[in-house]
């Protein structure tokens, strides 16, 4: 099994070796990008890093800058990619349908949009129902008409979302988002309530708990007595929070909120989003992966990955619940056009042809096993959490009081880019490293994280 290195004053870690040369950069210089994007962008269009890294090129699990150098991408797979950059089969279909068409298929037939909502229908369970399928662009997009399906279909308008999710950006899926981070100074509610986040770790229900699910899920009930008429439209979680830092739902939770909140009338909705597609590893789906057996949603969203770096996005629900829509006209010009499907349909065949989900597993296996090596050697590191390859690390100053280590985390974040590797932050606090990578890659790249986290926490320790 690969380990973590033994000591952090071992020299630099090295990139695996890789057999593509990148293409020789002839475009603007980073000077003149940043200096177009500051004048022609919104300044709210914030970009990582100090000094932010400029990237042309892309190659399975690699990122390379202008100059040639070379980043292992253990980010892309919550920003876009899943079975890898620029992936040899997946381009092969979109540049195909490119050479073909480039239309809308709303009011048009085209074989491809309903080839692949069958292949993808065919990754839930039969037993759940979920087989109709609504294409769109975007994850707020998908939440967005998850929202207006709930109410439709109920003909309640409340709904229920947790505290510290995000679903979006756009004007109603921010009315879902419980982070002050995205709010901004305008109305923003949209008939939406915020329920007691689970989370084990800082919550009053620990991991020891074996109860914690149904206690953290009864505060569900009081939200729908206390601040509500009794009937509500839905209820919308991450089977584990991505952006609020990875915080996993406890089991027993959604076993005990979907039923609660079906006897009030509403339909339950799980936004797959970052933990769809096999990327906990144990199961395809990230409600199955917590739920438990015989635990469905109502409606699945999901985005990102989905379409391995192209802008497509979809929601799921049963033939009766999608049924809702057709009393009026609805549709999305560009949702399910012929080349972000055809891209859909290469990346799901990819997943299920080569077992991307087992590959996430045993990866993560071993991810797991060397962080939690990590985590006795350094007490920066206060919790570790997700499954497969969804991963967290809270960092705290202090394991008893569990303060935040947000300045730790932050040089953390610039150390790992500084040797080569591209990682995420999240929480609340900004204290939660997240790492997410596209799903092709190798033991050796573990191990590559491994070294550099080592190596990145010794630094930061000593700040």
């Amino acid at each position: 099994m690969t380990t973590a290195p033994a000591s952090p004053a071992s020299a630099a870690p090295t990139l695996p070796p890789f057999a593509h040369s990148p293409a020789p950069y002839t475009g603007p210089s980073k000077a003149d990008v940043m200096a177009l994007r500051k004048a022609h962008l919104f300044p709210g269009l914030v970009t990582y890093y100090k000094d932010p890294i400029m990237i042309v090129e892309g190659k399975m699990q690699y990122l390379f800058d202008e100059t040639g150098r070379r980043y292992l991408d253990a980010f892309g797979g919550i920003v876009t990619v899943s079975v890898g950059h620029c992936h040899p089969r997946v381009i092969a279909a979109v540049n195909a349908q490119n050479a073909l068409l480039q239309h809308t298929t709303v009011i048009y037939l085209h074989p491809t949009i309903a080839q692949y909502a069958a292949r993808l229908a065919s990754t839930f369970p039969a037993e759940s129902n979920l087989s109709v399928v609504y294409f769109v662009n975007s994850g707020s997009d998908a939440n967005d008409l998850a929202m207006l399906l709930a109410r439709a279909h109920t003909g309640n308008y409340d709904m229920i979302a947790l505290r510290n999710a995000y679903h979006g950006g756009t004007a109603a899926p921010v009315g879902l988002t419980a982070h002050s981070t995205w709010k901004f100074n305008v109305p923003h509610g949209f008939g939406v309530h915020h329920a007691l986040l689970p989370d084990r770790y800082h919550g009053p229900h620990g991991y020891s708990d074996p109860a914690a699910g149904e206690k953290y899920a009864a505060d569900v009930a009081d939200v729908i007595r206390y601040t509500t008429s009794g009937r509500i439209a839905g209820f919308i979680a991450e089977p584990m929070q991505g952006v609020g830092g990875v915080v996993e739902l406890p089991p027993g939770y959604l076993r005990s909120v979907y039923a609660t909140v079906r006897a009030a009338g509403g339909l339950c909705i799980s936004d797959e989003v970052q933990t769809g597609f096999g990327r906990t590893g144990e199961a395809f789906w990230g409600f199955q992966t917590v739920g438990g057996p015989g635990v469905y949603p109502d409606i699945v969203t999901m985005a990102k990955g989905i379409g391995n770096g192209c802008p497509l996005a979809a929601v799921v629900t049963t033939p009766q619940i999608a049924q809702s829509l057709a009393s009026r006209i609805h549709f999305n010009t560009f949702g399910g056009n012929p080349v972000s499907c055809a891209q859909g349909l290469a990346t799901l065949d990819v997943m299920l042809e080569d077992n991307i989900q087992n590959q996430a597993r045993e990866l993560g296996s071993i991810l797991f096993a060397g962080l939690r090596q990590l985590q006795a050697r350094h007490s920066l590191i206060g919790d570790i959490r997700g499954r497969g390859l969804m991963c967290g690390i809270e960092l705290v100053t202090d394991r008893a009081t569990k303060a935040p280590a947000t300045a730790h985390t932050a040089a953390i974040f610039e150390h790992c880019k500084d040797l080569g590797l591209l990682i995420g932050k999240g929480g609340y606090y900004g204290n939660v490293l997240r790492i997410k990578p596209p799903m092709c890659l190798t033991r050796e790249d573990i191990a590559f994280m491994l070294a550099v986290l080592d190596a990145s926490l010794a630094h930061a320790a000593r700040l």
